[in-house]
């Protein structure tokens, strides 16, 4: 059914006027949702307000749970359960108090998330994904501002030199721009965009991605895109599309280098550059770094059950752990820490068997668990448990893994 129907009163020919489906409010919710993601320099984000509304629009109509989440669900339930429990001798600290109730909160957005794929997902994945890249775009727009500190906006829209746009970290704004940039990518090399029309889309977020130099984000970058080529080359139906996939990669590559060439011609950007590509920096090294702040924590969470509480770690230590894992043990104690690791085990299983089915959102699913599953990784550097795109990546994964497998495929696969 389309958004807008014109109604004609049969008997007498008139015009019943326009009625707007259910289907099209709640694309719309969602797209508005996506939309709001990247814009996280005030709290609550107009994001959290959004979900609000998006949540009553599915609530009016029912959402179908698949048992198939019950894994999903009860995972997420014991991790925020254990922060719950850690959290009791501190809940006269408000920022602990706030921290926990952001957890529970993304954990309904992503079981929500995943639950509303049962429905029309490719066209619920597809209003996400044009969502999300207008919010890229918005992030990206404003990082450049604030980079360049056009207007004065280095205050607001830059961090220590960094792009940091509508976030308040460069290296979360940096991975949150992986994702369109990725989808871009897929869709030039599957020939579902032209190749200048692709770069177009990719050239903004690219530019922010770039300039936020946040040596996680490049990595992030280049490793789920080199994932989602190799898999989109893997279950390619024929060999003129895997032919395609090859020279466009070399093209775009090139043209990637091109861009890298460019930039470093300028020596503002050029001697951050340099600083920031070492792997070696001064706050990771020593026993008082980041990573030796990591191994002197894991002796004395053995001790604790309960953790250190949330928030907490930076009592004990100069900063944050940096390290989800270590921070799920931290502030959400044993039973929150291992929950979150059978969470990412069962989400892998999850992800890689999903990949390799041949359903209309095949192409959705290799980025999105491209992405995803190397943004597990990095949790191992840095802390991503609150990260918003985190959540919609892990429930739409779910969501698409628990569909049937239908006997129809996605038109963009059988081109």
């Amino acid at each position: 059914m389309s958004a807008f129907a014109d109604r004609t009163d049969a008997g007498h020919g008139r015009p019943r006027g326009l009625t707007i489906s259910y289907a099209a409010i709640k694309r719309g919710t969602l797209w508005l949702l996506a939309a709001c993601s990247g814009f996280a320099l005030i709290e609550p984000s107009p994001y959290e307000l959004v979900f609000l509304l998006t949540l009553f629009v599915f609530a009016l109509t029912g959402v179908r749970f698949s048992q198939k989440l019950i894994p999903l669900a009860l995972l997420l339930l014991l991790y925020n359960l254990g922060g719950v429990v850690s959290l009791v001798p501190w809940m006269d600290e408000a920022p602990s108090v706030r921290f926990t109730a952001v957890s529970v909160y993304l954990m309904i957005t992503a079981i929500f998330l995943a639950a509303i794929m049962a429905d029309d997902a490719y066209g619920r994945i597809e209003t996400l994904r044009k969502g999300y890249l207008f919010a890229a775009w918005c992030a990206s727009f404003a990082g450049l501002l604030g980079y360049f500190d056009v207007a004065g906006l280095g205050s607001v829209f830059s961090l220590y030199g960094r792009a940091s746009g509508t976030f308040k970290d460069p290296n979360v704004l940096g991975p949150f721009l992986v994702l369109p940039i990725v989808f871009a990518l897929q869709h030039i090399l599957i020939g579902r965009i032209g190749l200048l029309r692709g770069l177009a889309i990719m050239s903004l977020p690219l530019a922010a991605l770039f300039l936020t130099f946040s040596r996680g984000a490049w990595g992030n970058l280049a490793a789920a895109a080199l994932m989602m080529i190799a898999l989109t080359f893997l279950t390619s139906p024929n060999a003129s599309r895997r032919t395609r996939i090859v020279f466009l990669t070399l093209v775009a590559l090139g043209a990637l280098v091109a861009a890298l060439l460019v930039a470093l011609s300028f020596e503002a950007i050029r001697e951050v550059f340099e600083v920031r590509a070492t792997l070696d920096q001064s706050y990771d090294q020593g026993v008082t770094g980041r990573f030796g702040n990591q191994l002197r924590a894991i002796p004395l969470l053995l001790d604790l059950p309960n953790g250190f509480g949330p928030l907490r770690f930076r009592f004990f230590f100069p900063e944050d752990p940096h390290n989800v894992y270590i921070n799920a043990f931290a502030s959400y104690g044993w039973l929150g820490g291992f929950a979150w690791l059978g969470l990412m085990g069962a989400t892998a299983y999850v992800g890689w068997t999903l990949v390799f089915r041949r359903t209309p959102t095949q192409n959705h699913a290799i980025v999105l668990w491209s992405v995803l599953f190397v943004t597990i990784l990095q949790g191992i550097q840095i802390d991503t448990d609150h990260w918003r795109h985190f959540y919609l990546l892990l429930g739409l994964v779910w969501g698409l893994a628990a569909l049937k497998d239908p006997a129809t495929r996605d038109p963009a696969v059988a081109r």
